[in-house]
């Protein structure tokens, strides 16, 4: 059984809509794949309606947190969404994506790029307005050739020219509302030295201490070094280790199943959550 636990749709910063999401995922052979858009559960029943024959949805979704300054993000899955707290946070996050992309596209425009809040609103057909739309935009002005090149200090990487904060969860407040919306989270990918999510083994001790269920630690942005410590440490903690491809569609190159989950691991997560479980298709190819 292939099991993919990190997956993005247009929901939020993906580039393919939900139901394409899952049709790609078992045309790539993948069993169980969940749906994690950033602060958002848009997509669940786009996905869940779609599902082909042969495939099984995660209801999920990636938490935008902070740790001592620094983006950290949570994935969580099997809740229920309509949790009173929870949709509140949620609410308030996704409102808050749009005036922090307003604040960088206006400072883009001072720097002088060409870029408008309406390139991004097109390209951001979600209601999860993201840096990665930005990008995506400084492309199609022609101001930067690959959106790789958005996420430098020229641009808009943390603390760069054109970078704007925003309203991000506690990493343990996350944890304690996905449980009292009776689901389980898992970090991501803790060690993406690349772009900056590199989490030490205190901060995952901490977080396994305050609920944490388990810990991605096969995922494209790991290095084989790191996959290994995490894995011993997740073994030494209780936790589940997950892998996963981050898939965003064309922006990461259609990667689903790319990395994937022990069923085992995958288990041991879904035994945990008591707040809604995986979306099956039935023989008329409607979700139930």
């Amino acid at each position: 059984m292939r099991i993919d636990l990190h997956c993005h749709s247009d929901a939020s910063d993906g580039t393919r809509p939900p139901a394409e999401v899952v049709r790609r995922a078992r045309e790539n052979g993948v069993d169980v794949v969940a749906l994690t858009d950033h602060d958002t559960v848009a997509g669940w029943d786009e996905a869940a309606a779609s599902l082909p024959d042969g495939l099984a949805l995660v209801p999920g979704i990636e938490l935008s947190c902070k740790e001592d300054g620094r983006s950290l993000h949570m994935l969580g899955y099997l809740f229920d969404p309509a949790e009173p707290v929870l949709a509140a946070e949620l609410a308030r996050i996704r409102d808050d994506r749009v005036v922090r992309a307003r604040g960088m596209v206006e400072r883009l425009r001072e720097l002088g790029a060409g870029v408008t809040w309406d390139m991004v609103g097109a390209l951001a057909r979600g209601e999860a307005v993201g840096r990665p739309h930005i990008a995506r935009a400084m492309v199609e002005a022609g101001v930067i050739e690959t959106a790789d090149e958005a996420f430098t200090s020229r641009w808009i990487a943390q603390g760069g020219r054109a970078y704007v904060e925003r309203y991000a969860l506690d990493p343990e407040r996350a944890i304690a509302l996905i449980r009292a919306a009776g689901g389980v989270c898992v970090l991501a990918h803790p060690r993406a030295r690349r772009r900056g999510y590199v989490f030490g083994d205190e901060v995952i001790e901490r977080l396994a201490a305050a609920g944490l269920a388990g810990v991605e630690t096969d995922h494209p942005d790991h290095a084989a070094e790191d996959r290994a410590r995490l894995r011993g440490l997740a073994a030494s903690l209780g936790l589940a280790a997950t892998g996963s491809s981050d898939d965003h569609g064309a922006f990461t190159g259609d990667r689903i199943g790319a990395e994937t989950t022990a069923p085992d691991a995958f288990e041991t997560l879904r035994a945990a959550a008591t707040g809604g479980d995986l979306r099956l298709p039935d023989r008329r190819g409607e979700s139930r």
